[in-house]
């Protein structure tokens, strides 16, 4: 990408998020924000967001994953089980703030258009998902999580309890509450004998 190029999508990047930010001033909605203002605050013409993004959504999508990744990193130079309580943690501390708004809006936005649903799967959930995955094998490499399990299933199972929250605001999204929640799908719901 030419440095111009460049400079163009990190503006639009940047732009979105402070459009949607509701500590900036102006924070509007996925659904009221359009691709003209977007445009006007990037300082770049229409045509060059469409030359990135085929749609506002898809637009939103990037913005937000470019932000959140570096807010949710998935620990390489950890354990496995200690890199996944760490990402489940920044990933509640993150969705406590208006990125977890944006993530309720945009699943919202998704649920009356494929399209959308399918920009959001490819752009964000199947990465973020995979890097769930990859942090779960490691543990079950390292013994700590049991290793005939489908490691899949586990990322279902551990982070279903975040987007529950986050989506029917059932609790504050707080660390502790993810560690117990860890806590839980590793010890299970069974008594045990010694109890």
């Amino acid at each position: 990408m030419a440095v111009r190029s460049e400079a163009s999508h990190k503006a639009i990047l940047d732009a979105t998020m402070e459009l949607l930010d509701p500590d900036s001033g102006e924070g509007i909605s996925v659904q009221k924000l359009s691709i003209e203002r977007i445009a006007r605050v990037a300082g770049v013409s229409k045509t060059t967001i469409y030359r990135w993004w085929p749609s506002k959504v898809a637009g939103v999508i990037d913005s937000f994953v470019a932000s959140h990744i570096a807010r949710t990193p998935v620990r390489q130079d950890l354990p496995g089980l200690e890199a996944l309580r760490e990402h489940m943690g920044a990933l509640v501390e993150t969705y406590a703030t208006h990125e977890g708004r944006l993530v309720s809006q945009l699943v919202a936005e998704c649920q009356h258009d494929e399209s959308a649903m399918n920009e959001f799967k490819e752009r964000f959930w199947h990465n973020r998902r995979d890097a769930a995955v990859s942090i779960i094998r490691r543990a079950q490499e390292e013994g700590d999580i049991w290793s005939e399990l489908d490691p899949v299933g586990v990322a279902d199972l551990i982070y279903a309890p975040i987007y529950f929250r986050l989506l029917f605001q059932t609790g504050p999204l707080e660390k502790a509450w993810s560690d117990r929640v860890l806590d839980l799908a590793l010890t299970g719901l069974t008594p045990r004998e010694d109890a």
